[in-house]
């Protein structure tokens, strides 16, 4: 959506996932990597995953920003995801599914309650699903056991749900097995098409920020595990080849 921007991808491959984490680890984790971005030179840090989102991004907001780098900005991908729910759904009852540390720590919750008070939400921690995707197993037999038994258990919490919200940016992989097993009129939604247009609103209506940010076509990865396993994995996310990799560690503060 934004391709003359210039893009710095940092993946902590060695240490995710993130979701069964406690909140310390994941806070402790994201801040290292917010570090080795601002390093970089970058002055806007989307933490593109949901639990580092829920666990980490108030504190960083709050706490750290202001002494670390207080003309720079970290945003996350909840609050974006959940400002479109109640446009999709008709019900007003809504399902999420994610990682046991983004359902544990109700941040969906929290912010639909926020936006739409008047819309009933029901979620379902879902362990299994990102292994399945970090496996390759995301579209084999196997996995239609814990598909199938995470979207059961969901509805039966609320049989007026009919919009689910893929609470993690690991799942979109598995939408076409999702959707086997959803009953009519129930609407699936992947916050990656939602995230990138409120980040383009976030631009225009933040031009001191945009105006800071450089724009030369470009996209370099950098990841904390080894190289090839990284390309690997990205090249099943992004549909091509990504070879412009480099192998990075943190530095303890």
């Amino acid at each position: 959506m934004l391709p003359h921007y210039d893009y710095l991808y940092l993946g902590d491959n060695a240490r995710a996932p993130y979701g069964a984490r406690s909140f310390d680890v994941v806070y402790k984790f994201t801040l290292q990597a917010v570090r080795h971005l601002f390093n970089a030179g970058c002055p806007l840090v989307i933490l593109a995953c949901n639990t580092a989102s829920a666990k980490a991004l108030r504190t960083i907001q709050q706490r750290d920003l202001p002494m670390l780098a207080p003309d720079r900005r970290v945003l996350g991908v909840i609050r974006p995801t959940v400002e479109a729910v109640d446009e999709l759904s008709r019900t007003k009852h809504v399902g999420v599914m994610g990682t046991t540390g983004t359902i544990a720590s109700e941040s969906y919750k929290l912010e639909i309650a926020k936006l739409f008070p008047h819309i009933t939400v029901v979620d379902e921690a879902c362990p299994m699903w990102v292994p399945l995707v970090e496996n390759r197993e995301y579209d084999t037999p196997g996995a239609d056991y814990y598909i199938r038994k995470h979207i059961e258990s969901l509805l039966s919490k609320d049989t007026l749900v009919d919009t689910i919200i893929l609470g993690c940016t690991h799942y979109p992989l598995l939408i076409n097995k999702i959707r086997q097993f959803l009953p009519a009129g129930v609407t699936v939604f992947a916050q990656g098409m939602q995230v990138a247009d409120r980040l383009k609103d976030y631009l225009s209506r933040h031009p001191e920020i945009d105006v800071r940010l450089t724009k030369g076509h470009t996209t370099r990865f950098r990841t904390t595990e080894s190289v090839d396993k990284f390309s690997e994995m990205a090249s099943v996310f992004l549909g091509r080849e990504v070879n412009e990799v480099e192998r990075i560690s943190f530095v303890e503060a």
